[in-house]
């Protein structure tokens, strides 16, 4: 992902200002594939459905390598989006499915150090395909994710059961919008929108610092590999540690602090367009990705049924398409407005994210049914004195 732009703007003839609305065709296809397909691992299986959406995404990169003009190239990227729509809740469905519930935030911090021990390898031999052209880029993740497929087949075994898959038949009339929980529980969906805020602000870090880097003059593509693939060992080194010294802390709290820590990443951006500077922003997403990353399936395990597990998953995925989708277009496109904008602007959206996590919060604390002050007010008999006690019973005072 970190060539994509360049890839766009050198191979396909892209204009900058349109560049995120092609890398928005990627997540067009999870959104469009989300809804019809999204909870199929509930009623087929947990192992054939991975099987399926790992060759089929390294099967539209390898036909993406070989793509020339934007048309084509969308034509691809929606294809492999519709196949991505289910690899991401299937494989967290998979991690809950096999965990014990007290260990779930645990093991999905363990998932994010190992997609990020890919995120690391990714780039690098990305950088050494983009010396020979970055056509061939996809080429290497076209090949990476068949042999993913090839791990499946191989090492996976299935997780589902046939008893919950006729549970979820059974509900099949609810439909896809009524397994949505935002769409039930007023808090979660303040979460999710909190989330979605942090993560579209985020997500204009990797879409356009690599377009910022390279017109300054300060990172080769290859270079821009190297950054990406060193804030990806950040996760891998230090996701285990950071989770558990901050185990005991609220989602609410993990959530505004990484608003703080991206806040922080922007401001660096707008002081000086120098390397060090770049270090210290990818250094600062990388944190914040280790603090609020692996709470988004933990809170949707939580309020999910065991046999609609997937279904949920899916949904919370949809919010990470509508981050793919407006992320890249909305920071490219403000990036061909001016230089900085996007870091001036994702100033305010972190601090908005912060204050939807707020409200979520007291959410959670206000009642949904709160008592009467006089309700409250406890009934208890007043001690009879010696005059009471001569009367009978029926005339001892209450107050």
């Amino acid at each position: 992902m970190p060539f994509f732009a360049l890839w766009a703007q050198k191979v396909a003839g892209v204009s900058t200002a349109y560049i995120g609305l092609l890398l928005a065709c990627y997540a067009g296809g999870e959104l469009l594939a989300t809804p019809v397909v999204g909870g199929i691992a509930d009623r087929v299986g947990r192992r054939p459905v991975l099987l399926i959406s790992t060759a089929g995404i390294g099967t539209g990169f390898l036909l993406l390598s070989v793509t020339h003009g934007a048309a084509l190239a969308a034509a691809c990227l929606i294809l492999i989006g519709c196949f991505e729509s289910v690899l991401h809740p299937t494989i967290a469905t998979v991690i809950a499915d096999t965990v014990p519930s007290d260990t779930v935030r645990h093991h999905f911090a363990s998932a994010r150090v190992a997609s990020s021990v890919g995120h690391i390898i990714g780039p690098v031999f990305g950088a050494l395909l983009a010396l020979r052209s970055l056509g061939s880029v996809f080429l290497g993740s076209g090949c990476a994710l068949l042999l993913g497929s090839l791990v499946v087949a191989v090492f996976l075994r299935e997780t589902w059961s046939r008893d919950a898959g006729a549970n979820v038949e059974d509900d099949a009339d609810e439909g896809f919008a009524g397994a949505l929980p935002a769409f039930r529980d007023r808090r979660l969906m303040t979460l999710l929108l909190g989330f979605a805020c942090l993560e579209i602000s985020g997500s204009w870090i990797e879409s356009v610092l690599p377009l910022y880097a390279h017109d300054r003059g300060l990172l080769t593509p290859s270079g821009v590999g190297l950054l990406f693939a060193y804030g990806a060992a950040l996760i891998v080194i230090f996701q285990i540690a950071v989770a558990k010294a901050l185990s005991k802390l609220s989602v609410f709290w993990l959530v505004v602090g990484s608003g703080l820590v991206l806040i922080i990443a922007f401001v660096v951006l707008l002081a000086h367009p120098l390397l060090w500077s770049l270090i210290v922003s990818v250094t600062l997403f990388s944190l914040a990705q280790m603090l609020f990353g692996p709470l988004i399936p933990v809170t949707v395990n939580e309020v999910a049924p065991p046999s609609s597990r997937s279904t949920y998953m899916a949904a919370a995925s949809v919010m990470n398409d509508a981050r793919d989708t407006l992320g890249p277009a909305s920071g490219t496109f403000l990036y061909a407005i001016s230089a900085k904008l996007p870091w001036m602007l994702g100033i305010p959206v972190a601090l908005s994210a912060a204050g939807a996590i707020f409200l979520a919060n007291r959410l959670r604390k206000k009642p949904s049914h709160p008592i009467a002050p006089a309700v409250q007010k406890k009934i208890t008999p007043t001690v009879p004195d010696e005059r009471d006690r001569a009367k009978p019973p029926l005339f001892i005072k209450y107050r």
